[in-house]
């Protein structure tokens, strides 16, 4: 049988639309490639990243990377004999190799008629397993009086919106299980993980005892660490075999997004489907990323599936224990197991705020919409009836959690609930985290600090806008009010006269609710991933498909549906926004810190694969943001926390990753501040008291700081937040 082999250059997808900027020539060829299988030629195509030992097996190829690189890839074969080598042949050329017809043929007209159509595996799934009603979960009874730890499955997982208290929830519940005799695993898939501060000891990327909780072992997965490990997976078996420009080529592939991303899923959905992990642990616990990102992994784990599925049907070579098929199997188990209310339980953290259960009812709506009926509801730091006639600011926290409890928007009133108590103390150390699900605590003391001098958010502002125009990140761990600061900035600038733009990518900001109204000069904008990531795939198929036939198209759809797409989407759009800055203000309220993390690994890698399509003419179609945020004369980083511990740690944190991409904080603003408010209760004088060394630290770091005291009311509508940066009068 007459055959094609191709030994393609490292590459996310076939067709090269998981690029910032889509490569024509692979989109042609992947048409071609079909359009010769139609023509009865046998077609292989080994990839220098997913197939890397047939390289290092076949001694022509090999010698031919020995020679010329792996910069001259794609090396083409007919029938075993090298042809062509440093570009894909035109159709033209492979009908002269194969003796075939340019000429449409039926088969051809019929695929160009009926050009293949996704199917989605994770909607079929999740309507295979749904049930028609809750049924009570089979497992164990708890002793802890917990309804969302009652009859608990195998698998918990904890979301919540940033701030909620759901890593503090997580712990507290994985320790009780372990006084019940229970073999337990507590996995952090929060890139800003806090599990290392909680119990006060490195955890890290692998399996880790908690020495101060037998039964008790923890890890963190780590998008970097994932990442490393999944290239050295590929690597080690062909780094001998390969020469050095092949590895590179191989290692330069797999650090960017794209394999960063299926690497934390390799980790994510084996710890779900591991026999080991199953046999060991009696529990598995997870603490999930703020509620927006869990979503979004939740969508993508489905996408990845749908993607894998097309890929597979579309490579009949494939054996079954071939690493996409494996990957493939992996991911749609754990996607069983997760919409399976007799396997896993997700548990929803909110704290008594208004936003912040606006938040859990979407979080449930949208994760019954992926299938998932087993769900529980925590209310985490209410403040207790006890202590709401003991002073003023007391007192307006009391009613305005009641009114909020008793106005759970639809379908929170209908989860099985529990409510927990605000505690004294920051919730550091395995004996604060046991305290959590008990009632038996130490009283809080009544306690004496000075309280700090003021840092009115209005001088902040001021400085700001001396500047005229410019762009203003607001960054901070979720939950410490980023999008509330980021709002009155922009209010403040507008009422000074100032052109303003105000955008979020933070899937879970509600910047709209924040504001309630609009002002004349204000602009309001939210980057819609899936909006968005729809656009980019019309303007790359009215672009680059506009050239191909229908089948061409077809496959061009198909390496569009790649979760990688909606990331390249997002980052186009950003870069739109920042744009911007150079004659208004534009101030971003940005994701939580873990995922500004992963925001600034996706830019950077887009900005070294600008630069290295340099002599491309559309290449500066994309400025990557990370470019905007390097220009301290344009932008202004500004760092948003509370001053607990574990915000105040990661707030430190991304610090250094910022200055280890050439970005400098410009401000920190502390928020909600208690020992800025003056309290007279004692559970909230307790509280205020350990802000202090926090916020003296923040201040010998920082070379500008505001402090935002926590104000009687929740600052919602243009007035509380203009309140906010009033000058000191």
């Amino acid at each position: 049988m007459k055959s094609l082999t191709v030994f393609d250059p490292a590459a996310a997808d076939n067709t090269g639309a998981g690029d910032s900027t889509p490569v024509p020539e692979l989109i042609r060829f992947a048409s071609d490639a079909e359009w010769l299988k139609r023509k009865g030629v046998a077609v292989e195509r080994w990839n220098l990243v997913s197939d890397p030992m047939e390289f290092a097996l076949n001694h022509r190829v090999s010698m031919f990377l020995k020679r010329h690189g792996a910069e001259d890839l794609p090396y083409i074969l007919v029938n075993g004999a090298p042809v062509l080598y440093g570009r894909y042949p035109t159709r033209a050329e492979l009908a002269g190799w194969f003796g075939v017809s340019l000429k449409p043929t039926p088969e051809d007209c019929a695929a160009a008629a009926s050009p293949r159509k996704p199917q989605s595996v994770w909607v079929y799934h999740a309507a295979a397993l749904r049930p028609s009603v809750i049924h009570e979960t089979p497992g164990t009874e708890s002793g802890t009086g917990l309804r969302f730890l009652d009859r608990a499955p195998k698998t918990l997982f904890f979301t919540g919106k940033g701030g909620s208290g759901k890593t503090s929830v997580a712990a507290a519940a994985a320790i009780a299980l372990t006084r019940e005799g229970k073999r337990v695993l507590l996995v952090s898939a929060d890139p800003a993980s806090s599990l290392s501060q909680i119990f006060e000891q490195p955890i890290g990327n692998t399996l880790c005892p908690i020495k101060s909780v037998p039964g008790l072992s923890a890890i963190e997965i780590d998008p970097r660490l994932a990442a490393f490990a999944h290239r050295e997976q590929i690597v080690k078996p062909v780094r001998d075999l390969l020469p050095e420009s092949a590895i590179a080529s191989i290692i330069e592939e797999l650090s960017g997004p794209y394999a960063t991303e299926v690497a934390v899923f390799n980790e994510f959905t084996g710890l779900i489907t591991s026999p080991a992990v199953a046999s060991q642990y009696d529990h598995v616990l997870f603490d999930t990323a703020p509620t927006g990102h869990t979503l979004l992994v939740l969508k993508h784990l489905g996408a990845w599936c749908d993607y894998l599925e097309s890929r597979v049907q579309n490579r009949p070579d494939l054996g079954p224990d071939s690493e996409l098929e494996r990957q493939r199997h992996q991911y749609q188990a754990a996607m069983q197991s997760l919409i399976n209310p007799t396997k896993t339980r997700f548990v929803t953290v909110c704290r008594p705020h208004a936003a912040s259960v606006r938040e859990a009812a979407r979080t449930v709506d949208e994760l019954r919409d992926t299938g998932i009926v087993n769900q529980n509801l925590v209310l985490n730091g209410v403040l207790p009836e006890s202590e709401a006639g003991t002073g003023p600011l007391a007192t307006s926290i009391y009613e305005w959690e009641s009114t909020v409890l008793k106005n759970l928007p639809a379908p929170l009133p209908a989860l099985p609930r529990d409510i927990l108590p605000l505690k004294p103390e920051n919730l550091v150390g395995p004996e604060n985290i046991r305290s959590l699900l008990r009632d038996d605590g130490e009283p809080a003391e009544d306690v004496e600090f000075d309280p700090p001098p003021p840092r009115p958010l209005a001088d902040l502002v001021n400085e700001i806008a001396a500047s005229g125009h410019g762009l203003i990140m607001m960054l901070g761990k979720g939950g410490v009010g980023k999008t509330t600061m980021a709002a009155a900035v922009a209010v403040r600038l507008a009422a000074l006269g100032h052109k303003v733009h105000l955008s979020t990518c933070d899937p879970a900001a509600h910047i709209e609710e924040t504001l309630s109204s609009t002002l004349p000069n204000l602009t309001v904008s939210k980057i819609d991933p899936a909006k968005e990531t729809e656009e980019y795939r019309s303007y790359v198929m009215e672009t680059q498909g506009a050239r191909l036939d229908a089948a061409g198209r077809a496959l061009l759809e198909e390496d569009l549906r790649s979760p990688c797409t909606e990331e390249i989407a997002v980052l186009s759009a950003i870069s739109r926004v920042f744009s911007e800055a150079a004659d208004q203000f534009v101030v971003m309220d940005n994701p939580p810190n873990g995922h500004s993390r992963v925001f600034l690994d996706l830019s950077e890698s887009y900005r070294k694969e600008q630069e290295k399509k340099a002599g491309r003419t559309d290449a500066e179609a994309f400025r990557s943001p990370i470019l905007f945020l390097q220009d301290p004369t344009l932008t202004k980083m500004i760092h948003v926390t509370v001053a607990e511990t574990t915000p105040v740690a990661e707030a430190r944190s991304l610090e250094e990753s910022l200055r280890n991409v050439g970005i400098e904080p410009w401000a920190y603003i502390v928020n909600c501040s208690l020992s800025a408010s003056s309290p007279v209760t004692p559970i909230l004088r307790q509280r205020a008291a350990a802000e202090i060394p926090l916020i003296k630290e923040i201040s010998e770091r920082s070379p500008r700081l505001a402090i935002v005291p926590l104000v009687r009311e929740e600052p919602v509508g243009f007035e509380k937040l203009r309140q906010l940066t009033e000058p000191s009068p």
